[in-house]
């Protein structure tokens, strides 16, 4: 029978809190693990600590990659679930990321759905991502990977996501497209998960010009060939939905472009998943 670890990440003595505030519940075969940063030495809460089924581990370094990465580091269990520090899980979700992956055993990479506001839309059925059904993209929050597997060896790459030096997002879509150049079993489900109150960061206004900057490198490294003709309609489409304007987002795109040219190597070329 498979096992389960929830992979929480959070920061500040406030994060930490709010992990203490999800009333995560008691199920069986599945552990929560807490990677902490910014805790600025503050204590554990009580109704945290006193918890056989929860770790919270500490980590001193920034960037939301690291974070994910630390708690892969400390997950033992045969299944990974990616979470954020403001979710809300049912005993029947996390049972059911476990009994999808015993009743898959082909399957290694798990894209889940959560429930909330922002009117995400999915693929209508379950599917392969060898090949992304039109429109797709995930959250972390919807991942879950087989640990001992080539998806278990998979790591959220550094350069990627907030806390990074330049790149402020697309940490998520380079798990996923990583895992996708390394030849990893991936497959959609269409199965709740989780439940994410309030608008995801991909529907909000882009105020961070290095979340753009993020956007480009990234559709640089999934698109070689046609990115040039890529990123001006994703900063069409960006002023179309009222995120950014056009050529605010052209520019600051290219420049992602410029900066992981030179300074990022993907972890599909360089061996770094492992």
């Amino acid at each position: 029978m498979l096992t389960l670890d929830v992979l929480i990440v959070t920061h500040t003595p406030e994060g930490i809190q709010r992990v203490a505030d999800m009333d995560l519940p008691h199920v069986d075969r599945v552990r929560y693990i807490v990677s902490w940063q910014n805790h600025r030495n503050a204590p554990i809460p009580r109704e945290l600590a006193s918890r056989v089924d929860l770790a919270v581990y500490r980590l001193d370094v920034p960037g939301i990659s690291n974070n994910r990465n630390n708690a892969l580091y400390h997950s033992t269990a045969d299944i990974c679930l990616m979470a954020d520090d403001d979710l809300q899980y049912l005993p029947s979700q996390l049972e059911a990321v476990i009994r999808t992956f015993e009743e898959n055993p082909g399957v290694d990479y798990a894209s889940f759905m959560y429930e909330g506001d922002g009117g995400k839309l999915y693929p209508a059925s379950e599917c392969d991502l060898a090949e992304l059904p039109k429109g797709f993209y995930q959250s972390a929050i919807e991942i879950a990977v087989r640990r001992d597997s080539p998806a278990g060896r998979l790591r959220f790459h550094p350069a990627f996501g907030p806390g990074s030096p330049r790149l402020h997002a697309a940490e998520d879509e380079m798990f996923l497209l990583t895992a996708r150049h390394m030849g990893v079993k991936c497959r959609f489900f269409p199965i709740v998960i989780t439940r994410h109150e309030g608008l995801s960061t991909g529907n909000r206004p882009i105020d961070n010009r290095y979340v753009l900057w993020a956007a480009g490198a990234f559709i640089n490294y999934q698109y070689p060939l046609t990115s040039l003709l890529r990123i001006p309609l994703k900063a069409w489409r960006l002023r179309r939905a009222g995120q950014a304007g056009f050529f605010y987002s052209l520019y600051n795109m290219l420049r992602g472009v410029a900066y992981a040219s030179h300074k990022v190597v993907p972890q599909w070329k360089e061996g770094a998943h492992e």
